[in-house]
């Protein structure tokens, strides 16, 4: 097996399910429409949020990736610091790693840590989405080419020296959420120790709420930032893994109500100090994974 081209055993059928309530039709074309044109707002825009100043144009992408992952009707719920400037000029940028569920996960991310995504090439040719990644910035990958991974590695440490703030899933493919997830890959974080950056790992989750507390199916408007509720489940209307067609992904997004995404923002990890990039990436993975990160938390931001 490639180990550039991790395999999770996550299949939609297995593990793509929605036990609560769900929308209507004309609820859920609704929040369709206009999930994707919050997202070409977004591609026309980005050329103008280019001309702004770095501290502008953050606030301005944190605050459009928030409203993508609402206005496909999914709450938001972000948990600790949210970003602030990584780097004085000249110093390195930072390298925010996250487990890896969904497509919704890259803008929950950027909604908190705005930066350029690592991401397979294939993204490059989806509509919307591909010609917006493009625009952003995205250092774009052929996972199924072996021999591409130095010159990668290179390409994400020459970004951090320079400044820039790099995202990446180090799990190198979606998993649906449930356990513990995947191995994160070593690769990314050699690029980190090279410019001496500091690792920001995130931890990533979908919630369900019961079905009796789920958003009523006639609900057009997009759901309103809140906690979940006490009992929730992982929800699997947001997974996007294996085979899955991206329109297959999207209509289970908006038909499924009651759905809360968590972005928890861990403890920054110093790549100074740590042995090599792989102890780096299995403190990142440990922080990630480790179920105390779901301990009550001191900061949450709706």
């Amino acid at each position: 097996m490639n180990p550039w081209l991790p395999t999770a055993p996550c299949t939609p059928r297995d593990c793509a399910g929605h036990e609560g309530r769900v929308r209507g039709r004309p609820a859920a074309v609704a929040l369709l429409l206009a999930g994707c044109a919050c997202i070409l707002a977004g591609a026309l825009g980005a050329p103008f949020a280019a001309m702004l100043g770095a501290a502008r144009r953050e606030r301005l992408i944190r605050r459009w990736a928030h409203g993508v992952v609402r206005a496909f009707g999914v709450r938001v719920r972000i948990v600790g610091t949210p970003a602030v400037p990584d780097a004085t000029a000249g110093a390195p940028g930072a390298l925010v790693v996250a487990n890896h569920i969904s497509w919704l996960d890259i803008p929950l991310v950027a909604a908190v840590f705005p930066g350029r995504m690592l991401a397979k090439s294939e993204i490059r040719d989806w509509p919307l989405l591909g010609p917006l990644a493009a625009r952003g910035g995205t250092l774009f990958v052929e996972r199924d080419r072996l021999r591409a991974l130095p010159a990668t590695v290179r390409t994400i440490g020459a970004a951090l020296h320079g400044g820039s703030r790099v995202v990446v899933f180090p799990e190198g493919t979606t998993w649906c959420g449930r356990g513990r997830g995947g191995r994160f890959g070593p690769a990314a974080f050699q690029a980190a120790i090279d410019a001496d950056a500091t690792v920001r790992p995130v931890r990533i989750s979908y919630r369900a709420a019961p079905a009796e507390d789920a958003a009523p199916a006639e609900d057009t408007a997009p759901a309103e930032d809140t906690a979940p509720a006490e009992h929730t489940a992982p929800a699997g209307a947001a997974a996007f893994v294996g085979d899955d067609p991206l329109i297959a992904s999207l209509w289970r997004v908006v038909t499924a109500a009651g759905l809360t995404a968590e972005i928890r923002v861990l403890p920054p990890i110093p790549a100074r100090g740590l042995p090599d990039r792989r102890a780096l990436a299995r403190r990142a993975q440990t922080a990630v994974a480790n179920e105390s990160a779901n301990r009550p938390p001191e900061s949450v931001h709706h």
